[in-house]
């Protein structure tokens, strides 16, 4: 039986994960008027720290689509945000309360409908949050979306996910997502930027992911990839790199079904190795 989302009052502030206020799909409405000024001055902090060092280290489709979120002295209104992205490549971000499960993400990317957590962190967790927040996911993921062929690719992979779901298959597929859309690479006239979310919208893996000598950096191949175990709670030990963005969806675009089982038979690779 549905259970009818919970509704909260002009100026009550939601509380963190409360999936009491989500429907089935896990989407909610934002209640933008809930946010406390000092939501939305967080917001303004994370992202004139994160803009003032995109140059020479950001993708050049994100730094250009990036000014297309709206509102940057403010936490934007989502439905704002979206009368520019569906116009662009026809997304839709939609609310949610915090994570959801594998099976209803793939669900809502499969439908061109990205799920942004609509808190944002506190004070306090100002450097570093463990799970994604408002400003990780629209920051971080959304001006990506401007971009036509990462939006097919992001719907293809909502599409593969379902199918990978029902071949007991997610996690090789969800390493594949956290090379690309999170922590992808991607070479620009020669020279690394960055353009996944989880680098973009970090201030320390930003410039650690580019410049530093530490880690290694890969050519995306997906037999490889999908075989990586990542890290969760420090930088990347291993980054992948593309050579452009049509090579992403090419090489993407293709029955995974064969490559699940022959992944089964082979060894995983340790992150960093």
């Amino acid at each position: 039986m549905a259970v009818a989302p919970v509704v909260y009052g002009e100026g009550e502030r939601p509380p963190r994960g409360d999936y009491a206020r989500a429907g089935d799909d896990y989407t909610c409405a934002q209640n933008w008027a809930a946010y406390t000024a000092q939501d939305h001055d967080t917001y303004h902090r994370l992202y004139q720290r994160q803009t003032a060092q995109l140059q020479g280290l950001a993708c050049s489709a994100f730094i250009e689509a990036l000014p297309r979120l709206g509102a940057k002295e403010c936490i934007p209104r989502f439905e704002d945000v979206n009368d520019a992205l569906y116009k662009a490549t026809r997304w839709q971000i939609v609310a949610v309360p915090g994570l959801i499960p594998e099976e209803a993400f793939f669900a809502l990317l499969a439908q061109r409908k990205f799920p942004v957590t609509d808190w944002i962190r506190k004070p306090e967790e100002f450097e570093y949050i463990v799970e994604p927040d408002v400003f990780h996911d629209l920051y971080g993921h959304v001006p990506m979306l401007f971009n036509a062929h990462i939006a097919d690719y992001m719907q293809n992979y909502g599409e593969g996910g379902l199918k990978a779901a029902r071949l007991g298959s997610c996690e090789m597929l969800s390493r594949l997502y956290w090379y690309t859309i999170e922590f992808g690479l991607i070479r620009e006239a020669g020279a690394l930027r960055a353009y996944g979310a989880g680098i973009l919208s970090s201030a320390g893996e930003l410039p650690y992911a580019v410049n530093s000598p530490e880690p290694k950096r890969l050519p995306l191949e997906l037999l490889r990839t999908m075989r990586t175990r990542y890290k969760i709670d420090t930088y990347q030990r291993t980054y992948f790199v593309i050579d452009s963005f049509e090579q992403l969806f090419e090489m993407t675009a293709v029955d995974f079904t064969p490559l699940y089982a022959q992944m089964r038979e082979m060894a995983e690779f340790a992150a960093g190795e």
